[in-house]
């Protein structure tokens, strides 16, 4: 497929290659590979990171709270966990 420089307004588009490109979509590139075993994109990793949240806040409270460490200790490991998965993942 040839595609047509940006620069040159004036050059005539051919049909064909026209219709191929307006069928491409933008989400349709190949995301870059992340350490987490399945292709996703940011909003997926949002949600995992969300999840993995909970379930650490849950774990938490019913083992580690008891013994004297605070929840925000734990809100402070979800939240660096949760950037590291979103922005790496």
């Amino acid at each position: 497929m040839t595609h047509t420089d940006p620069k040159d307004a004036d050059a005539p588009l051919n049909e064909a290659e026209f219709q191929e490109e307006s069928r491409q979509s933008p989400f349709d590139a190949e995301p870059e590979p992340g350490f987490l075993p399945i292709q996703t994109n940011w909003f997926d990793r949002l949600f995992i990171s969300v999840v993995i949240w909970v379930g650490l806040c849950l774990f938490w409270l019913r083992v580690l709270e008891p013994a004297g460490l605070s929840l925000n200790f734990a809100h402070a490991i979800a939240a660096a966990l949760a950037i590291v998965i979103i922005w790496k993942g």
